[in-house]
């Protein structure tokens, strides 16, 4: 049975899972006060550190879930996203609109990616 290892752990939640070479990562959210280019740049930088600090990186993401508060946000949120994302290596993405944890966070991404 593979091992399951979590890091940053908290009461409520844990930064990073693995589950043998499978990592998880919650969901990350940028800089309330910035818009949301800003803040999806703050959540890429945030996944980038977290995918290194298990071995990993952005090449091996499997799949991204990315809620934005407003879908008028998309292409904002897409303009630094495609800039992001190695050539030939986009992984599976869904993206919706919710509310978020608060009314300041634009954009939180959720990632599963192999190590």
């Amino acid at each position: 049975m593979a091992e399951i290892t979590r890091h940053h752990t908290r009461q409520r939640m844990s930064q990073i899972v693995t589950h043998g070479d499978t990592i998880y990562l919650a969901g990350q959210v940028g800089d309330p006060a910035h818009d949301v280019a800003a803040q999806t740049a703050d959540c890429l930088e945030k996944v980038d550190k977290l995918l290194a600090e298990v071995g990993s990186d952005k090449t091996k993401i499997l799949q991204c879930t990315i809620w934005l508060a407003d879908m008028a946000d998309f292409a904002a949120m897409n303009a630094v996203w495609d800039a992001w994302v190695a050539e030939g290596h986009a992984p599976a993405r869904a993206c919706g609109e919710a509310k978020l944890a608060t009314p300041d966070f634009k954009v939180e991404l959720l990632v599963t990616a192999a190590r």
